[in-house]
C-alpha cells in the first residue's frame, strides 16, 4: 500500500493550497481517509476525514470553514483544499487511510500512511 500525498508549498497568510493524495495497492472506495497534520515541535493532530463513500466529513475546529476534504474514488484520490491559511497552519501534512467505512479522529485508528507534504504560511 502506497498512499503519496503532493500539493505542499510556501504560501502567504490568507493564500490556499490544494493537497491531493494518490493511493495504490488498495481498494480505496473501502476505506476512510483522512488528513492529519504535524506543526513544528508538536504531535500529529487531526485535521479532516471523509466516509469511504463520502456521504460524511469531519474537521477540526480550527479548520472549520476554511478547509475542505473530498475525495474522487474513480482516481483512488483524497484531497484537501485549504482557505484563509494563516501561519499556525503551517506543519507536515499526512494523508491516511482506515479499513471501513467510518471517520475516526485518533492517529492510532488509522491502518496507513503517506510519507507527508510541508505546508509553510508566512505572515
Amino acid at each position: 500500500v502506497q498512499l503519496q500525498a503532493s500539493g505542499g508549498g510556501l504560501v502567504q497568510a490568507g493564500g490556499s493550497l490544494r493537497l491531493s493524495c494518490a493511493a495504490s495497492g488498495l481498494t480505496f472506495s473501502n476505506y476512510a481517509m483522512a488528513w492529519f497534520r504535524q506543526p513544528p515541535g508538536k504531535e500529529r493532530q487531526f485535521v479532516a476525514s471523509i466516509h469511504r463513500n463520502a456521504i460524511n466529513t469531519y474537521y477540526t475546529d480550527s479548520v472549520k470553514g476554511r478547509f475542505t476534504i473530498s475525495r474522487d474514488n474513480a482516481k483512488d484520490t483524497v484531497y484537501l483544499q485549504m482557505n484563509t491559511l494563516n501561519p499556525e497552519d503551517t506543519a507536515v501534512y499526512y494523508c491516511a487511510a482506515r479499513t471501513g467505512e467510518y471517520c475516526y479522529t485518533g492517529v492510532t485508528s488509522y491502518d496507513y500512511w503517506g510519507q507527508g507534504t510541508q505546508v509553510t504560511v508566512s505572515s
